[in-house]
């Protein structure tokens, strides 16, 4: 699968700023119809995200954001975008595994109904937003599901939660329960095989700022980034992709392995190279695409 290293959030009852968003650079769209949709246009936003999913044959991955599990909007939000058959669901206020095995299993009631086959859809959960989500991490792990493409985090609603006046400290970066936050939602996708992606940065008039936050979780080991204007894209898009040198490097270190046979080890530019360095070699030309 080509790594997704951009997902632009777009209102789901909003086909100006939908069509707008099929037009620009992002690997995926949320679709969302959530917190940009207000309680009287649910109904309206569900369908729009329908229509634009069946229509869609090519072009950015399609997600679609439905209601947290704990509210009546969920089950109605499945019923109707699963029959234009996204490409995959984000969870938001996601607990722990439980919930995604509860998802799990609607999905797959519903890719029977339209003729899907079972665990095609994927699904991203937002991992973070509240404090009792915090304390939940090695569920993932031990669980393991095969549709979870991948894990996200945010801290907005988990600020909310805990009461906070922001968080961020004055410097602009996170304030330290926001970096274990993510920190968490890193380690706990990669233990469950997922791919991490890194919350949205919300000041869309500073680039400076959002390239250097993109820039430092490619370097952390995210594999992406959520954005909420068309002009983040290609900002994070660059901060994921690698580097003509990088990419050249990591060729020569698998080259490197193979020259070496089955020993585990192998030797570049005097240097000596285990598993690991192999391992993360495979990493970058996999995201160079």
């Amino acid at each position: 699968m080509v790594p997704i290293r951009s997902l632009l959030f777009v209102p789901g009852d909003s086909e100006r700023k939908i069509a707008k968003a099929l037009d620009c650079a992002a690997d995926a769209l949320i679709l969302d119809l959530e917190d940009s949709v207000a309680p009287d246009r649910k109904s309206t936003a569900r369908e729009v995200c329908r229509v634009t999913l069946a229509a869609q044959s090519a072009g950015p991955k399609l997600f679609v954001r439905i209601n947290a599990l704990d509210t009546p909007d969920a089950a109605a939000d499945l019923a109707v975008v699963m029959q234009g058959r996204p490409f995959g669901i984000m969870l938001p206020k996601c607990q722990s595994a439980r919930d995604l095995v509860r998802l799990g299993d609607m999905l797959s009631v519903l890719e029977s109904r339209e003729g899907v086959p079972s665990g095609h859809t994927v699904v991203l959960p937002i991992v973070t937003e509240t404090a009792s989500a915090m304390l939940n991490f090695g569920t993932y792990a031990e669980t393991r599901l095969a549709r979870v493409f991948g894990m996200t985090w945010g801290g907005e609603d988990l600020a909310a939660d805990l009461g906070a006046k922001t968080n961020r400290d004055e410097t602009g970066a996170y304030a330290l329960p926001y970096q274990l936050a993510r920190s968490f939602c890193l380690y706990a996708a990669v233990a469950a095989g997922a791919a991490p992606i890194d919350a949205v940065f919300t000041d869309i008039r500073d680039e400076t700022g959002l390239e250097r936050e993109a820039v430092a979780a490619a370097r952390s080991g995210f594999l992406g980034k959520m954005a909420i204007h068309p002009a983040q894209v290609e900002i994070i898009n660059r901060a994921f992709m690698p580097s003509v040198e990088d990419i050249a490097r990591a060729r020569r270190v698998v080259e490197a392995f193979a020259a070496a046979d089955a020993t585990g080890v192998a030797v570049l530019d005097g240097k000596m190279l285990d598993r690991p360095h192999h391992r993360a070699a495979l990493r970058v030309l996999a995201a160079a695409g």
